[in-house]
């Protein structure tokens, strides 16, 4: 399985969505899933947020494009490729005022590009291209968002990664999150990355399963 792993936390060490993330390759690793990993760390590599030039390239047609085009959706292209290739995708981030870190909109913004992660049919229907892809998003709130709760309704991260990442094609994401993982006491913490840890090798028993029957 090529496994495409994304960070997007802003912390190193001290980031309970990195540690996660490590937690799940570990368990896929344990199911006996093989492993390619193409790792990227948003924060060290950070993509290009979106210019005028970068949106005027991207809606012109190739064989029209300058060199100056081509060299200002260079990243995005790449990118794109890497999401395309894998098996599966891994993101893992925490949620910043409510939704995702800036740097992990900037990667979005780079991998929704037409005639390659989606394209248009004679029909105007949008078509996303990674159907076949798995896909895992690790987040960590510091407040318990969970369904029933006071602020469950302020989780504006969960619909958008949804939206975004449907409207390329992939179906059925998982998603398994941390919360409260900040504003509460240690007790309620450790539940709350017990509980995550848990998710986490449910979904690494399920992929493995699935890969077993393809």
């Amino acid at each position: 399985m090529k496994l495409l792993h994304v960070d997007a936390s802003p912390k190193s060490e001290r980031s309970i969505s990195r540690s996660l993330a490590r937690h799940f390759v570990s368990c896929l690793r344990k199911q006996n899933v093989e492993l390619d990993i193409d790792y990227l760390d948003l924060t060290k590599n950070p993509p290009s947020y979106i210019d005028e030039l970068f949106t005027i390239a991207a809606y012109t047609p190739a064989v029209q494009r300058t060199a100056a085009m081509e060299q200002a959706l260079a990243r995005s292209t790449e990118l794109c490729q890497r999401v395309l290739d894998a098996d599966a995708l891994l993101f893992a981030m925490p949620m910043h005022n409510f939704s995702y870190p800036s740097v992990f909109k900037a990667f979005i913004d780079n991998i929704i590009r037409a005639e390659l992660t989606y394209v248009v049919s004679s029909s105007g229907q949008y078509i996303g291209q990674l159907t076949r892809q798995k896909a895992l998003f690790i987040t960590t709130r510091g407040t318990d968002m969970r369904a029933g709760m006071p602020l469950s309704h302020m989780d504006a991260l969960t619909p958008s990664l949804k939206a975004a990442f449907g409207f390329i094609g992939v179906q059925n994401p998982s998603f398994v999150n941390a919360q409260p993982t900040q504003f509460a006491a240690a007790e309620e913490r450790e539940k709350a990355l017990e509980r995550a840890r848990n998710q986490l090798s449910d979904v690494a028993r399920k992929w493995a399963k699935e890969q077993n029957f393809q």
